[in-house]
């Protein structure tokens, strides 16, 4: 059986495109609690002490890590074990699932098909059943785009909930820590180990949904896909409804913000090493050395009047959407059409 085709709980051989370590375990719990006997892939953003951090980049790999992040910390004293740290897009910064220096990883639900980043080593694993938590960032879908593509369970957490720390930052308005699953059980297990205690307010949320869609901002998803969408959200009960948004503007704006932070980051490094990314992501925080105080500042200003309109206009309701714009891209896709179908993605990513 080979690596693609084991069965969870099967140990599989060393695939190189989907882990930088691994062990048997990486790192054996510290406590007992909810994650008792479960796995975790962490992406190569958090640290892992006694392990350099590397964040898809060969050259930046350095000295060990004095101390575990937070998050890997809490996961650890919940009673998971590390399986191994898994790899991700150079600097987090893409959502194809590629990476120039290690490869691109099989989608195992679809082989054919792209397995959707940044946080594409750490989904695979959990697809193949090599571990049973994927521990990801997801700061424009980086865990969302790839359980959409293999068919995980996945939640970006909300921006602050949980502790960045020991997390390497792409854009720190929008990096969330985030994590994706085989089942649900083992979703809410995590929530239950990171998340805080939720208020009244969130329980009662939680047990009696109330459901909306816009089609109009179904619009960047292909027809097939926003008409999937609709007729989904209607089977749940879905109000329709008509939200004051100008997409174009938001992602303008958020586009900006992002690629200003990228680039206070980590530009200062890529001067050092100016042939260490691949083209597709070079060409990204090539943009990014270009945004000035003055532009961040200003897009800024519109993207949180856009999280203030999107707050008003849900209160407290849920606004369904199509994770993705497309179906997960063939492998064999030109640059053009993945960078076409990233744009239209982002335009729904940015409204949640």
């Amino acid at each position: 059986m080979t690596a693609v085709e084991a069965m969870p709980g099967e140990a599989s051989e060393f695939d190189s495109s989907v882990w930088r370590e691994r062990g048997a375990p990486l790192i054996r719990a510290t406590g007992v609690g909810v994650l008792n006997g479960r796995t975790v892939a962490v992406k190569d953003l958090y640290a892992v002490a006694g392990f350099p951090l590397g964040a898809g980049v060969v050259e930046f790999l350095g000295g060990p890590s004095p101390a575990h992040a937070e998050v890997v910390s809490r996961l650890l004293a919940a009673g998971a074990d590390i399986a191994g740290i898994a790899h991700t897009d150079e600097l987090a910064y893409s959502i194809t699932g590629g990476n120039g220096k290690y490869g691109m990883p099989v989608n195992p639900a679809a082989p054919q098909c792209v397995p959707g980043g940044s946080s594409s080593g750490s989904a695979v694993a959990v697809a193949r059943g090599e571990a049973d938590i994927g521990l990801g960032t997801d700061t424009a879908g980086s865990i969302r785009i790839p359980a959409a593509c293999q068919g995980l369970w996945g939640i970006r957490t909300s921006h602050g909930s949980i502790p960045t720390t020991g997390v390497l930052p792409l854009a720190e308005s929008f990096d969330t820590v985030s994590w994706l699953t085989r089942d649900l059980a083992t979703l809410k297990a995590v929530s239950e180990c990171l998340l805080p205690e939720q208020g009244s307010g969130t329980d009662e949320l939680v047990s009696d949904p109330e459901f909306i869609i816009d089609p109009a901002l179904c619009a960047p998803a292909d027809v097939e896909l926003a008409a999937a969408s609709l007729f989904a959200a209607r089977h749940l009960g879905a109000v329709e409804t008509a939200m004051e948004a100008d997409l174009g503007t938001w992602f303008t704006a958020f586009r900006t913000v992002q690629a200003f932070e990228a680039w206070k980051n980590h530009g200062e490094w890529l001067r050092a090493h100016p042939t260490a990314l691949e083209p597709e992501v070079a060409q990204r925080f090539q943009f990014a050395s270009t945004i000035t105080t003055t532009e961040a500042l200003a897009a800024r200003a519109v993207v949180e009047s856009a999280a203030a309109t999107l707050r008003a206009a849900l209160r407290n309701r849920i606004l369904l959407l199509p994770t993705t714009a497309t179906l997960p891209p063939l492998r064999s896709a030109s640059p053009d059409s993945l960078e076409s179908g990233r744009t239209r993605t982002l335009h729904l990513i940015l409204q949640r």
